[in-house]
């Protein structure tokens, strides 16, 4: 994945404040007056990508993931992480995979990744936002938003028209962040395993339009009823 141009603060995108994912202890960034940018991120970028991803998932996973998966994410290696991504970008799965990372000046704060879904009801149109992390200390200063901007934008551009998410059911400030961006429930929900005892993850996923719209028309559509979900969702289950 070769860099392209940044998105700089003033890319328009929705107002709310950050609540993605993300950090690491003695992980120290630059302030809400620094620089702030999004760009595709570089194999030099994997380290750091690793580092934030990791601490994220440690952090915001806690609450809702089973104790095997909790051990089992205490025994992961931010290298291990970094290694992954790295072979990523140097090798992309697919033309139209993408590695995002915000930045506060020259340091990475933040990651988004999307590719086409794997959901067996999606069309080639369609992608998956497989990933949204923000280093704690950097939230509430924009990153996580300019992050979805700049993830909608790609991904309209390799010519997706449907942009997806799966979210954990119990995690309602991540369905509320994605909700107030213009995603919407489809219905859809499943159980992931996460752990080799057994345990599972309920997660529900939400969806938005990709298509382009006049600059006053109404709210985007958001949602998208599937020919065949996963498993339907109850009436008036919750949304991120």
């Amino acid at each position: 994945m070769s860099p392209s141009e940044e998105h700089r603060p003033g890319h328009a995108g929705c107002n709310c404040d950050d609540s993605g994912s993300a950090g690491s202890t003695g992980h120290s960034h630059a302030g809400p007056l620094a620089d702030a940018s999004v760009r595709r991120a570089r194999p030099t970028d994997a380290p750091a990508v690793g580092i934030v991803q990791l601490q994220a998932m440690r952090t915001d996973y806690a609450p809702v993931l089973p104790p095997a998966a909790m051990a089992a994410l205490g025994a992961l290696d931010e290298a291990d992480l970094a290694r992954t991504w790295r072979d990523s970008l140097q090798s992309p799965p697919s033309p139209r995979h993408r590695l995002l990372v915000a930045c506060a000046g020259d340091q990475v704060v933040g990651l988004a990744a999307f590719g086409p879904s794997d959901d067996r009801d999606a069309d080639p149109e369609t992608a998956d936002l497989e990933t949204l992390a923000v280093h704690p200390r950097a939230r509430g200063q924009g990153h996580g938003s300019r992050l979805l901007n700049a993830a909608v934008d790609e991904a309209r551009a390799a010519g997706f028209t449907w942009l997806t998410t799966w979210v954990p059911l119990d995690l309602p400030q991540m369905r509320a962040f994605v909700q107030a961006a213009g995603f919407g429930p489809d219905r859809a929900r499943r159980q992931r395993a996460v752990d080799p005892d057994g345990g599972t993850l309920m997660e529900v996923r939400l969806g938005t339009s990709l298509a382009e719209r006049p600059e006053n028309s109404e709210s985007p559509e958001t949602s998208k009823t599937p020919e065949s979900p996963d498993t339907p969702e109850d009436p008036g289950a919750g949304s991120r």
